[in-house]
């Protein structure tokens, strides 16, 4: 299992508190905390509709709360101005549900687009960065030139995996970031996220249903059940009485995934 550092400050790269959602009279989130310590891998689950996604883009400050107030990296986001808000965006990485490229562009210029929209770097300085980004992403240097049409569903989250990477991110969100993939991909792909995050020193912050994944990548587990979240490692979420929470842990594929672990 990958560690985590708090030695730095608080060791809070996160914090959220009181965090309420509303979407007209439907509420998602109501009194929610959350923090997040620098170097954790952290797996985000919860039944439909618990708001996994939205939780994701409200600490990104896409999307901004009915109440409550989040931290990221030390910076209020609810009180930043536009310019600052990007340039806390920009210390972070962001992997959306498949992969969410643009399909008129290469790989390469895909992962190019950070570089140019945070940066003033030279063409052929950006074009050298994509070019190591898509390596460290896993794929083979031909991927570069290739359209996302033309790339398998696993190489498109590698493609998109390799644009969060492009500004050398503090913090990685993952949404659903195996989703898709055949279980011998999805098993590599979480090796990958723990090599990069041992390697880079990431805080990642992953939204995921995949039981593979919390089992063998995640320090800890955040689950959304009643509107909060409740957070703690495998073991104490298996020991945990909450009927969700003990038919998600100990049902077969919960089963299955620990078996496989061990």
């Amino acid at each position: 299992m990958p560690s985590f550092d708090s030695s730095s400050g608080d060791g809070v790269v996160i914090r959220v508190r009181g965090l309420a959602t509303r979407f007209g009279k439907q509420v998602v989130h109501e009194g929610l905390d959350l923090d997040v310590l620098r170097g954790e891998v952290l797996g985000v689950v919860g039944g439909s509709g618990t708001g996994k996604s939205v939780l994701l883009k409200e600490i990104l400050g896409l999307i901004r709360p009915a109440e409550g107030s989040i931290e990221l990296l030390g910076k209020d986001i609810g009180q930043l101005s536009e310019a600052e808000r990007v340039a806390v965006q920009a210390r972070t990485g962001v992997l959306f549900q498949n992969g969410a490229l643009f399909s008129s562009m290469t790989v390469a210029e895909n992962v190019m687009v950070p570089l140019k929209e945070h940066t003033d770097l030279p063409q052929a300085l950006a074009a050298e960065i994509a070019r190591i980004k898509i390596a460290m992403a896993g794929l083979p240097p031909g991927a570069g030139p290739k359209y996302p049409s033309e790339l398998s569903g696993g190489m498109v989250k590698r493609a998109g995996l390799a644009r969060a990477l492009a500004l050398d991110p503090e913090i990685l969100f993952l949404d659903e970031p195996t989703a898709g993939l055949d279980p011998i991909g999805a098993a590599a792909f979480d090796q990958l996220i723990r090599s990069l995050q041992r390697s880079l020193g990431l805080t990642v912050f992953m939204v995921t249903h995949d039981l593979d994944s919390l089992t063998s990548i995640c320090d800890r587990i955040a689950v959304l059940v009643d509107k909060r979240i409740r957070v703690g490692t495998l073991e104490q979420h298996l020991n945990d009485s909450h009927p969700w929470i003990h038919d998600y842990f100990h049902g077969p594929r919960g089963r299955a995934a620990r078996h496989a672990e061990a």
